[in-house]
């Protein structure tokens, strides 16, 4: 953790400081900034472009804030609920390899964003478990228009469905329509190497898609609803089998068991390396903002691991 210093600009600083927290976002994963001061987008935007030279603006999950669309708010999710952990744009071909949250206000109780070190997550799976993650990748599916989620308007930017087809197929999406629904899948890594570093990270989102890691109460709710093919997000391994419950339970558990929690104050921030470091949301309670900039782009089947 780094502390401000009243006297210093934070991009000003951050850049003379450059080399020395790269190392260390490689060593450790990120890095937190406490009382930068850095709580409105422009401030954010200066301070992250000291890292990066490409700020995603590209990102349809999160609301944007700024006119450039360069910084974002956290995506939606109900505040009296955990928001599990995740790599950023793991279900995409590409995405960020740094990302930043800044802390404007936070909430009134909870609100933490616990981060858990993908390494740690990748050696502490069980091998049984890790392997066909590894060998076969991770098959995501995803249906817009249900009610639930995000929808293909909002995701795409766009209500021309021939745009959105385009996008499909630039971003290796299989799709089908139906009426208003649109139906997509791909596959994915479940592990990846760090370009940089060389080291494994468990780099997938199955923890956000399937169905087990609902909860029992949801889990039953959504399927009362949605035929198992309808689901708004499910996920399968990359070969369309299915990943056991009990594979994801033991995942869950290792990613508790790695959780670290640092309490927000006004005007902190945090810089992750997103293909080591994985982040969620605590429940909170009262109003809460942060803003978020993501950067660094990669391809990542370039850096996928196979045994």
């Amino acid at each position: 953790m780094y502390t401000s210093h009243t006297d210093v600009e934070p991009a000003e600083w951050a850049d003379h400081h450059r080399d020395q927290l790269t190392a260390d976002v490689h060593e450790y994963g990120g890095v937190c900034f406490r009382g930068f001061g850095i709580d409105a987008p422009k401030i954010l935007e200066r301070f992250a472009s000291v890292f990066v030279t490409d700020l995603y603006s590209e990102n349809g999950e999160h609301p944007r804030v700024s006119g450039n669309g360069r910084i974002y708010t956290p995506v939606f999710h109900p505040p009296e609920e955990r928001l599990l952990w995740h790599n950023e744009n793991t279900f995409n071909p590409s995405g960020p390899t740094r990302i930043w949250f800044a802390c404007v206000r936070p909430a009134d109780e909870g609100g933490e964003t616990p981060v858990a070190d993908s390494r740690t997550v990748y050696a502490r799976v069980p091998h049984a478990v890790r392997e066909p993650f590894e060998r076969k990748g991770v098959m995501y599916t995803r249906t817009y228009g249900t009610g639930l989620g995000v929808h293909w308007r909002d995701v795409f930017r766009t209500d021309d469905r021939s745009a959105v087809e385009d996008q499909c197929r630039a971003a290796g999406l299989s799709y089908t329509w139906r009426g208003e629904t649109l139906h997509t899948s791909c596959v994915r890594p479940g592990v990846i190497a760090h370009p940089t570093t060389g080291q494994p990270t468990w780099f997938n989102q199955a923890q956000h898609w399937h169905p087990y890691c609902l909860g029992t109460e949801m889990r039953q709710a959504v399927s009362a609803v949605f035929d198992e093919g309808d689901l708004p997000r499910n996920c399968f391994y990359g070969d369309g089998s299915v990943i056991p419950d009990e594979d994801m339970a033991e995942i869950l558990r290792v990613y508790d068991e790695a959780e670290l929690t640092l309490p927000w104050a006004p005007g902190d921030v945090m810089m992750l390396d997103n293909l080591l470091m994985a982040h969620g949301r605590n429940p909170f309670r009262g109003e809460r903002r942060l803003l978020v900039a993501m950067g660094g782009m990669i391809t990542y089947p370039a850096v996928e691991v196979r045994p």
